[in-house]
């Protein structure tokens, strides 16, 4: 049984082009196949917005393993502020 592929967000994203683009050019409303341009574009911005949001997760999980894999350096700073009177800080 073959599984449907979904179509890719750039394929989605010129189909939906194309429907504002056929409402734009009507003269007249045609109601029954605007309903259905109106739905098709519904599904596609359903799928798109799906697509979208496992882009962005993959996107954060890079993100997330370049930080890890980072290494910051920070000198070594002592800590004198035991030796630090308070009543010497101006203010």
């Amino acid at each position: 049984m073959a599984t449907e592929e979904k179509p890719k967000l750039k394929d989605s994203l010129k189909k939906l082009q194309e429907i504002v683009d056929w409402f734009d050019t009507q003269e007249e409303a045609d109601v029954e196949t605007g309903l259905e341009k109106v739905k098709e574009g519904a599904v596609l911005i359903k799928e798109s917005r799906k697509q979208l949001k496992k882009l962005e997760n993959e996107f954060e999980k890079v993100k997330q393993d370049l930080e890890e894999d980072e290494v910051i350096e920070t000198p070594d700073i002592p800590d004198d502020s035991e030796d630090v009177d308070p009543k010497e800080i101006p203010f």
